[in-house]
């Protein structure tokens, strides 16, 4: 290997291939013989088309440019579009309307079926014995209240359509059982979020499909203890099963009821038990991690200790069997009789659609997959890493640097990029991430962490950041850099952190009140806890009431965590990346902080990108902000890039900019 500076490695991922490989499969479902999913494309503005194949035939697009398949329900979305019988229906992002696409006709053309007003839909399922949609709707129509929330039918030709269920704050999954008698649904109310506090309803329907009566089942809604729910799904035979936390950790459990007194949730797996999830954080509609392939085996993936796996799982005795795949994680699950698919990836192959039958042992049919010339001996690899005190352990996956052609010299240790994800309630994984391996292959190495708050890891782990944002998960990142400086595989002048959105929070704060780093890029991230408590969006406008406390109750708490209030003591430079028409972390955020650095003459960037919300998803700004983030620390901690690029403005760089 030539020895060369880290930072200054030549690299064969370029800013240009991040926009191929950020092209993003979601919501698999089968229908037939066909296998339908979203593909995300930053290259065509970032539009979701609904594609279909069939194995062993190339995939189609239905839907041609410019169309767009997304709910912005939640502001998240998800859930946005269902099929039965080669017939789409789904959700326009241009006027979040729902259109019935029916692949059957000669020339299929999109038809709009939901009425006209200022309405949002996720969560779209279809009842075939009353040819209808069943779907989550907010109203947006009263601009002086929060949007309402119901779950509404739809007649499959849109001339009719009226709520089912209204009155809590949120719903999520609505199910039909096969008989079409009972549907099954979750709600939760302020200041809950859908992983701390949900309750599951089942309500008996009249032939017209209207409600006959409701009951609660599980959950604070039936005076249980507080728990989370996940993913109710009939079983072919019309039994409910359901994921809770109610444990520890998310589990599979089979509702038994007599119809007279309460249910009795009997968890499925028991030989062996295991401590895993087989749940994720319902930050949108439409999640799915399994379902049933015959009357008495689930099909379903799992984490344990911060790696995804896949098994199917016997309900009548209990026992499971893990399957054997090239794959360390699984993103969604799609089930039909016999058949399973899934989104799949490893740290050298991503977004990989593949079909498991259940004739066919563990051999899996690759349905779809983002191409890549990018061989694993070119890209780092994922190695876990726990640390801290024992009664605080977090976790993480450290990234060493690596090309196959480069090392560093002997005399440095290379830069380290502390990734803090999302959420908080959110999670760092094993996936191909070919960002990650773009500051890899040049000479960084880089941690993702898993801080106390994330999922993986339980419930009761998930919940250690109540009250905490903005001290335990500071208390992560930064012993994630210790601890690589003490193992000798970072350098303690060049500790960079990194993250966006609620990740950018914890960057900002750890830029604030510690002194562990010294760089950091906040994309799209918080500086003022107050103003995002004031301003957010319905979905998230009580979740610092546990992250933080009661707002306006602990005002002075918020102030006190809010690096925009500290700016005094931010003494190392910073790089913001915002889209202008962010509604979760409006603009005005960055641009405060901006300011207030400029203001004090500490290094800063700005970079402002049109049409951009929150996530960036044209190809060329993907590009724009991985290498305006190179040039950026190539100033601060002088190396020279390998390759070109365009500078970026540093407000207060006092040294010549390196390369000049």
């Amino acid at each position: 290997m030539e020895p060369l500076a880290y930072g200054s490695w030549p690299s064969t991922i370029s800013a240009e291939q991040l926009v191929a490989q950020s092209l993003r499969l979601a919501e698999p479902r089968l229908d037939g013989e066909y296998i339908y999913w979203l593909e995300s494309r930053p290259a065509e503005k970032g539009r979701n088309c609904i594609v279909r194949a069939r194995p062993g035939q190339a995939p189609e697009d239905l839907l041609p440019q410019p169309l767009n398949a997304r709910s912005k329900a939640n502001e998240y979305g998800g859930g946005c579009y269902c099929v039965a019988d080669g017939v789409v229906y789904f959700v326009l992002a241009d006027d979040q309307r729902i259109y019935r696409l029916n692949t059957n006709d000669p020339q299929p053309l999109p038809v709009v079926i939901s009425p006209e007003g200022d309405y949002r839909y996720g969560d779209l399922a279809f009842d075939a014995g009353r040819q209808r949609l069943l779907a989550v709707r907010e109203d947006h129509s009263n601009p002086r209240q929060e949007p309402a929330a119901s779950i509404i039918s739809l007649d499959n030709q849109g001339r009719d359509c009226f709520t089912l269920v209204e009155g809590n704050d949120f719903y999520s999954s609505p199910k039909l059982s096969p008989d079409g008698k009972y549907l099954a649904w979750l709600y939760w109310d302020h200041p809950a979020m859908p992983w701390t506090d949900s309750s599951c309803v089942v309500a008996q329907l009249h032939a017209d499909g209207t409600v006959q009566g409701s009951q609660t089942l599980l959950g604070s809604g039936a005076g249980d203890p507080t728990q989370s729910l996940f993913q109710p799904q009939w079983s072919p035979d019309n039994e409910l099963y359901i994921i809770s936390d109610c444990d520890n950790w998310w589990r599979i459990y089979h509702i038994e009821s007599d119809g007279e007194s309460p249910p009795l949730p009997e968890p499925v797996l028991h030989h062996p038990p295991i401590d895993a999830e087989f749940a994720t954080p319902q930050w949108v509609f439409g999640l799915s991690t399994w379902g049933f392939v015959d009357a008495t085996t689930l099909f379903a993936s799992f984490n344990q200790d911060g790696i995804n796996q896949l098994c199917t799982i016997d309900v009548t005795s209990g026992r499971w069997l893990r399957l054997d795949t090239p794959w360390s994680e699984f993103s969604a699950v799609a089930t039909a009789p016999g058949k399973a698919v899934v989104l799949a990836a490893n740290y050298h192959q991503a977004g990989t659609l593949a079909l498991w039958q259940a004739d066919n042992g563990d051999r899996w049919q690759i349905i779809r997959s983002i191409d890549s010339d990018l061989t694993p001996d070119q890209l780092s690899r994922p190695q876990p890493i726990s640390f801290g005190p024992l009664d605080q352990t977090a976790h993480g996956f450290y990234y060493p640097p690596f090309n196959g052609k480069n090392c560093g010299l002997s005399d440095e240790q290379p830069p380290l990029i502390v990734l803090a994800h999302g959420g908080p309630t959110g999670q760092a994984s094993t996936a191909f991430n070919i960002k990650i391996q773009y500051w890899c292959s040049r000479g960084f190495a880089v941690v993702d962490v898993n801080y106390r708050g994330s999922t993986g890891y339980g419930r009761d782990f998930r919940l250690a950041l109540n009250g905490r944002w903005g001290v335990s998960d500071v208390e992560d990142v930064c012993r994630a850099a210790d601890y690589l400086v003490e193992k000798g595989l970072a350098d303690p002048d060049r500790l960079a952190i990194k993250g966006s959105s609620a990740g950018g929070y914890t960057v900002l704060a750890a830029l604030t009140f510690t002194d562990t780093f010294k760089a950091g890029a906040s994309l799209y991230g918080i500086g003022d806890l107050e103003t995002l408590a004031r301003d957010t969006h319905k979905f998230e406008a009580k979740y610092l009431d546990s992250l933080v406390g009661p707002y306006p109750e602990k005002l002075s708490l918020y102030r006190a965590r809010s690096p925009l209030y500290h700016v005094e003591q931010l003494n190392c430079p910073v790089i913001f990346f915002q889209g202008d028409e962010d509604k979760i972390v409006p603009p005005n955020q960055a641009e405060t902080m901006v300011q207030a650095l400029t203001d004090k003459g500490v290094p800063v960037a700005y970079v402002l990108f049109q049409g951009e919300g929150h996530g960036f998803r044209q190809g060329e700004n993907i590009v724009r902000a991985i290498e305006a983030e190179l040039y950026f620390y190539s100033q601060i901690f002088h190396f020279q890039p390998h390759e070109p690029l365009t500078p970026v403005h540093i407000r207060n760089l006092t040294k010549d900019p390196v390369g000049s």
